[in-house]
């Protein structure tokens, strides 16, 4: 069993409130959940409203197939125009 972990650090840049930053985020984890078999939440960054950090992770029994699930779930996010992807830390446990 393999465990693909992936950290990401959005930089939301038309967002005035954490009510704003919340209402985005919470869209776009729950639009992943929706599509894609994977564990994801807002993990850092709660209190600042121009920055977040997601993190997600998936389960599965071939390394190639956890790589295509984040490659798929990154690719899907940098796709949503409401913020930019500032880093991106993977680990295939």
């Amino acid at each position: 069993m393999l465990v693909g972990v992936c950290n990401l650090r959005l930089m939301l840049f038309e967002v005035n409130s954490l009510k704003e930053k919340r209402h985005i985020i919470k869209s776009v984890i729950e639009r992943v959940k929706t599509r894609f078999n994977v564990s994801i939440a807002e993990v850092g960054e709660m209190d600042k409203w121009q920055v977040a950090e997601i993190g997600f992770s998936c389960v599965s029994n071939s390394r190639k197939h956890a790589d295509e699930v984040i490659n798929s779930v990154v690719k899907f996010i940098e796709r949503d125009g409401r913020f930019d992807i500032t880093n991106c830390d993977v680990e295939i446990l």
